[in-house]
């Protein structure tokens, strides 16, 4: 049973006293109003989670000047006091009255203060947020060329502002969740309602209120909690820090998860079609588009294959190369020392060494590292007799095309099926690279996320109907009429005729 309010002013104060024990920053602020009958009031708010000067303008100084509070006797008026409180004192917007102890101390913790009155068994409860915050910058993990400059920030209001600025129809639908136990994490659902598939909301929500942890630091952590396979490498939730691919997620009938404290938003679900898209597809000719999209699908092959090739023909099928080429890789390794699994991992291991030192120091010094440490380790490593010039070629080929799946979690997925590959090729050849395909490709197609196989379309979903036409193609945007069909749309047509079909 959850413990109420007393009358009592004295022992409320107690009662959230004894709760914040110890704790400095949270303000006790005792005050008395009205000339005829005095009326004692306590603010509680947490120090460095409110606008202070919001507070003391909206709140302490309009209970002062209320005239009808100056006169207010017992006697004299119907009014309840907390009805004129909060109805013609109080200045601010949003107030509601509590009487739970436990809502009251969410809302404390929120950033909210609240308003204890001697001999009312309520509170008033009134929006006082202030903290610091970062402004809205470009994003540091997506950046455009030509495209929106704005990305998220850790607020969740915030995000959900730049989504709204983007998709105004009310049938933008926003459900808010609380996620953890102890931090009370603010987590927003956002859809569109006459687009999106109903049980693919109710796959969504009924996931949110099964997570049960103390506490969610990051939007991170709740896509491990919530996404069908957290044992596999690759991401089945996409994330992104833009708030127009949101909305076009959400026009395409897919849900976006906004977790407050966090800048990137979750949108679901995710396949490798849609992971495999740059926002700025959509904003350069179809033409340019077109070729960079086939130069990614080249890129997701160079990143998983270039190592384990090497290998396997060096060490066991030397005679699939022309001669003179075999001749000039035998002249490069001739003075190397160790076998071709030994010097790939050798490098291999170099640079995620080097990669992960140029994401620990940011700015200028870490691409400095990251160009001097290839540089410098790549030309010693050749002249010392360590490593072959050819192996040097294609982990940087590797490391280069790894750069240039769109999606950081996606790629970071095929970087450890890449050592998995290896292993497999230094024991079993090109066998071990046929073995690890056909595992890579079972266990791609195994996946699902939420309800859609994670390799559609390109497992066959979809192909039927077009799909491919804005996946693994590109075509004019006057071509596209209709939404994804992965998504199980309820409104499937999202373009009516163009000015030259009208002119038809």
């Amino acid at each position: 049973m959850k413990t109420i309010l007393l009358k009592d002013l004295e022992k409320n104060e107690e009662i959230f006293r004894n709760l914040f024990t110890d704790c400095d920053d949270v303000v006790f602020r005792r005050i008395e109003i009205g000339d005829v009958y005095k009326v004692k009031l306590t603010l509680v708010y947490i120090d460095g989670l409110v606008s202070k000067e919001y507070i003391a303008e909206h709140g302490i100084f309009s209970l002062f000047i209320e005239e009808e509070i100056k006169t207010f006797s017992l006697q004299g008026f119907k009014t309840p006091l907390i009805d004129i409180i909060s109805k013609e004192a109080l200045s601010t917007i949003d107030i509601k009255e509590e009487f739970h102890v436990d809502n009251i101390v969410d809302s404390i913790l929120s950033g909210d203060t609240i308003i204890l009155i001697d001999k009312i068994d309520k509170c008033l409860i009134f929006d006082s947020k202030g903290w610091p915050a970062r402004g809205v910058e470009e994003p540091q993990t997506e950046t455009l060329v030509r495209g929106p400059r704005d990305g998220f920030v850790e607020s969740v209001k915030a995000n959900m502002t730049l989504v709204r600025r983007r998709i105004k129809d009310t049938n933008l639908k926003i459900k808010m969740h609380t996620v953890g136990r102890r931090s009370q994490t603010s987590v927003a659902v956002m859809y569109i309602e006459d687009i999106v598939d109903k049980s693919l909301i109710n796959d969504v929500n009924e996931r949110l209120k099964s997570v049960d942890i103390d506490a969610i630091l990051d939007s991170s952590m709740l896509e491990n909690l919530i996404e069908d396979n957290y044992l596999s490498a690759f991401p089945q939730i996409e994330n992104t820090e833009r708030p127009d691919s949101v909305a076009a997620a959400l026009y395409e009938g897919r849900v976006a998860i906004i977790v407050d404290n966090s800048p990137f938003v979750l949108i679901v679900p995710a396949t490798i079609g849609t992971l495999l898209q740059s926002t700025e597809d959509y904003y350069t000719r179809w033409q340019e588009t077109q070729g960079v999209r086939f130069l990614r699908l080249l890129a997701v092959f160079l990143a998983v294959l270039s190592p384990a090739l090497y290998i396997s023909i060096i060490s066991y099928h030397p005679g699939l190369l022309p001669t003179k080429l075999t001749y000039y890789l035998a002249a490069s390794r001739i003075n190397v020392p160790f076998p071709a699994v030994v010097e790939t991992f050798l490098m291999e291991g170099t640079i995620e060494l080097i990669r992960e030192s140029g994401t620990r120091i940011s700015g200028p010094i870490g691409t400095t590292v990251g160009i001097v440490g290839g540089l410098i380790i790549g030309q010693a490593a050749v002249e010392a007799g360590i490593v072959s010039a050819i192996l040097i070629i294609i982990v940087a080929t590797t490391t280069i095309a790894s750069f240039a799946i769109p999606s950081y979690e996606f790629a970071a997925g095929l970087r450890v099926w890449r050592f998995i590959l290896i292993i497999l090729a230094s024991v079993l050849g090109l066998y071990g690279v046929m073995l690890g395909i056909i595992l890579l490709g079972t266990h791609l197609i195994k996946l699902d996320s939420f309800g859609v196989p994670f390799t559609s379309p390109y497992s066959g979903l979809g192909v039927g109907s077009g799909e491919l036409k804005d996946t693994l193609f590109k075509i004019p945007i006057q071509y596209l009429k209709e939404r994804p069909t992965f998504t199980h749309p309820r409104n499937k047509r999202r373009m009516g005729r163009s000015w030259k079909d009208a002119k038809k």
